[in-house]
Order: C-alpha cells, then sequence, then structure tokens
C-alpha cells in the first residue's frame, strides 16, 4: 500500500514536470533592475510576470513590477525546446527618496528546455516614468526561472 501510493504522488508530482508554459517559476533577472523574478502563467499563451529587484540607475531604487505577457511561438522554430517571442504591458513602482510610478512595455525571448523545468530569457523593456517626474524609461535583462 505504502509503494502505491509513492508511485501515485510521483506519477502525479511529474506530470507537467517539465513544462515552461504552464504553473509558476521563480528565478533570476540580471540587469536594469536586477533581483528576483516571477512567472505565473494564466493559459498555454499568457503570463503574469513580476519582479522585485534593485535599479542601480540614478540614486538607486527598490523596483518592484509586473506584466501581463502574450507569447507568440509560431515565429521562431528551434529543433528542442520553445522559443516564444513575448509582448506585453505592465506597470512599475520604484521606492528611493521620492516614490516612482511609470508604464512599461516588455519585448523579449524565452527559450524554454523541452528536458527540464528551466527556462531563460531576455527582454527589453522601454517605457514611461509618470512619477516623481515624467521621463523616458528603459529596462531590461537577461535571467533564468525554475519552474515548480
Amino acid at each position: 500500500m505504502k509503494k502505491l501510493f509513492l508511485i501515485s504522488l510521483l506519477a502525479l508530482f511529474s506530470i507537467g514536470i517539465f513544462a515552461q508554459d504552464k504553473g509558476f517559476g521563480l528565478g533570476l533577472i540580471f540587469g536594469e533592475p536586477t533581483g528576483l523574478s516571477a512567472k505565473l502563467w494564466t493559459s498555454e499563451r499568457t503570463a503574469l510576470d513580476a519582479a522585485v529587484a534593485w535599479s542601480f540607475s540614478g540614486v538607486g531604487w527598490l523596483h518592484v513590477q509586473s506584466d501581463f505577457l502574450f507569447h507568440n511561438y509560431d515565429l521562431i522554430d528551434v529543433s528542442s525546446g520553445k522559443l516564444p517571442l513575448y509582448y506585453g504591458v505592465g506597470a512599475f513602482l520604484a521606492f528611493s527618496s521620492d516614490l516612482g510610478l511609470g508604464a512599461r512595455v516588455p519585448v523579449g525571448l524565452a527559450y524554454q528546455f523541452e528536458d527540464a523545468p528551466v527556462d531563460i530569457f531576455f527582454e527589453i523593456a522601454p517605457g514611461i516614468a509618470l512619477l516623481p517626474d515624467i521621463d523616458f524609461y528603459i529596462g531590461g535583462g537577461i535571467g533564468a526561472r525554475y519552474y515548480f
């Protein structure tokens, strides 16, 4: 009975273990800003993406961002795994001596490994800072996430 329970639990856990287009991923992003990155898939082609990171621009900011992303799997064909182009819209808050607020439009590529619950990504995110001053904003970086 114990063996049957363990086998059932293992089978249930392994369903979708290698899918990076489902579930929740957590990892790191390096760039502007640099810190923790998370992604929660809402469908096969859409996801919520977020980061809590440190921005090194100017006086330095604690940067919190979130985006709604669309993934296009049809543009780039790879022999193993998947390589979707993604794009979306989001917002950021930045905390320093002032409060920063703005909108961003991320565009990137995310390689999803076929045999591992990991993705690696590169993105660029132009946008506009609304607070403390209206200004052009550009962020982006490279990163990786592990999917649970």
